[in-house]
């Protein structure tokens, strides 16, 4: 998976890319520090929109970024989300923790 991190006004935005799995931890976990020490931000939108696949542990990773960000101060919302990612994430009931735009 692939990370790139971007600020746009008050938002920070986590773009993803290529796999969401466990193997993405370390890399995922990189950014959200990135996003969340990010000065003068309200709000962290995780890009989805190039995600091929994601799994149970990258719905944890997501609960994990969620809780961090809301210690700090910081909405969560997840964008661009499609075909199979959207469906692993409506299963999940993830609509009822995040915004999903």
């Amino acid at each position: 998976m692939e990370t790139n991190v971007s600020t746009q006004q008050s938002q920070v935005r986590i773009q993803l890319s290529g796999r969401f799995d466990f193997n993405s931890h370390r890399e995922f976990r990189e950014a959200v520090d990135r996003a969340l020490g990010t000065p003068d931000t309200t709000e962290v939108a995780v890009d989805l929109g190039k995600v091929a696949y994601l799994d149970s542990s990258a719905l944890g990773m997501l609960l994990m970024l969620r809780d961090k960000a809301k210690g700090v101060g910081k909405a969560v919302s997840l964008v661009n989300a499609t075909g199979s990612v959207r469906q692993v994430l409506d299963i999940a009931n993830f609509g009822k923790l995040f915004p999903i735009v």
